[in-house]
């Protein structure tokens, strides 16, 4: 990948511009094709106050090369519309007023093919802006994190459609996937790893967002992991036994969510005829017993855990064990649109499904790392300011773009929160 360090505007990273070009206009080309097949009201409308409509993501990720490197870096640059300033703006406080996330769903205007000629004005202005640039050029840092943020919005774009088309009774098919193999493997199998001091986070030496960082060493006592995601037949399990009706096994406001919301399976799981079926990107599909269980909350991952008799890890335990994992993973590219069940590992000490299938949820609160500090201006909102009340996860889903993991990663959401493509693995004390 391109060399990067944090994208911190005073960057004296080096870049090759012939590179970044190449993978900002295969990004945005990305986007174009992932949302082939939805139509300008599928790419309008908002199901839920957390997710946004495709025609927003599309605009939103164009605000952010505008806003932060266009306005700033291009000479005679003129806004496509000064309007777009407020209205494709998420969270950035320093740079205005927003319009409110609730209702992105009633913005019929701009139409799609206004947006689609915002894309194409900021594209071309960007590639020459790169075209143009010397190696060191102080916003190359910032086009990079904007390569990346648009790809953090493909996967949203995938979760917040699939959470509209599950509130549709003809439960409609975005996209076509391939068959794949659900018989049980029995690959299941729990790697020990020694107590000692580690090294975890971002060293700096290619991109990665400034919470990844700085790297440091931690010291954790012995503990073992293990090698495969929890499933939907295990989860199945934990429903027969009144999982979800068993208090001793909830924290909390996790109790009090699932009381009140009436969860009682994962989101998007229902029965019919007595089967358990669930929403898929591709429809509505019968449940995989073998396939990883996912649409759960922190708060469900961690009362299957306890049920279990075991606990999730923490995101430095996951760490550790991520590098020894295997190479093969279930992401965007590679088209199922869905978790897939474990493929069968001889070796007895590598870790399955790290970087693919569903995002892992850990036990470990999304906080600064020792020497954190965010950058200057309304960029460092990017992550600080959400360091509270979160969750860490770790690793990719099967909607993740290709390139867009790796084992300092650090996901984040809030612990009663399902519409993402989230699962578990089980970790325990030795």
């Amino acid at each position: 990948m391109i060399h990067s360090n944090f994208c911190l505007e005073n960057s004296n990273s080096e870049y090759d511009q012939k590179r970044l070009l190449q993978e900002f206009k295969r990004v945005r080309k990305q986007t174009i094709s992932i949302i082939d097949g939805l139509s300008e009201e599928d790419m309008t409308v908002q199901s839920m106050d957390d997710a946004s409509p495709t025609k927003w993501h599309l605009a939103h990720t164009t605000w952010f090369f505008e806003t932060f490197i266009l306005e700033k870096y291009k000479n005679n640059y003129k806004l496509f519309n000064k309007a777009f300033k407020q209205l494709f703006n998420s969270y950035y406080k320093q740079i205005g007023s927003q319009h409110p996330r609730p209702i992105r769903g009633l913005l019929t205007r701009p139409n799609l093919n206004q947006v689609m000629n915002y894309r194409s004005q900021v594209d071309n202005a960007i590639s020459e802006l790169i075209t143009n640039a010397d190696k060191q050029s102080n916003y190359l840092g910032l086009i990079e994190l904007g390569i990346n943020h648009e790809q953090q919005h493909q996967e949203l774009i995938f979760t917040d459609i699939l959470h509209l088309f599950s509130k549709n009774p003809l439960s409609p098919a975005w996209k076509q996937t391939k068959t794949f193999n659900d018989s049980d493997v029995n690959s299941n199998k729990w790697i020990h790893f020694p107590g000692n001091t580690y090294s975890i986070g971002h060293s700096g030496d290619s991109f990665g967002f400034d919470h990844e960082g700085p790297e440091h060493k931690v010291i954790i006592p012995d503990f073992k992991i293990s090698n495969t995601l929890v499933t939907n037949g295990q989860w199945l399990e934990f429903i027969e036994n009144s999982g979800y009706q068993r208090p001793e096994f909830w924290l909390s406001d996790g109790w009090d969510i699932k009381t009140n919301n009436g969860w009682t399976c994962p989101e998007y799981w229902c029965q019919n005829d007595n089967k358990w079926m669930h929403m898929t990107l591709c429809g509505m599909e019968s449940i995989k017993p073998n396939a990883p269980v996912c649409h759960v909350s922190y708060y469900e991952a961690d009362a299957f855990a306890r049920w279990s008799g075991n606990r999730l890890p923490t995101e430095v335990e996951w760490e550790i064990a991520s590098q020894n994992s295997h190479s093969s993973n279930n992401t965007l590219g590679s088209e199922f649109y869905k978790p897939l069940p474990a493929a069968y590992e001889d070796n007895t000490h590598i870790m399955n499904q790290m970087f693919g299938d569903v995002w892992e949820f850990t036990q470990s609160s999304f906080s600064p790392y020792p020497g954190f500090k965010a950058v200057n201006g309304a960029i460092g909102e990017y992550n600080g300011k959400f360091m509270s009340n979160q969750m860490v996860l770790r690793g990719a889903s099967c909607v993740t773009p290709d390139n867009h993991s790796r084992k300092t990663y650090r996901n984040f959401f809030y612990p009663s929160q399902r519409w993402q493509f989230t699962g578990l693995r089980l970790a325990s004390d030795l």
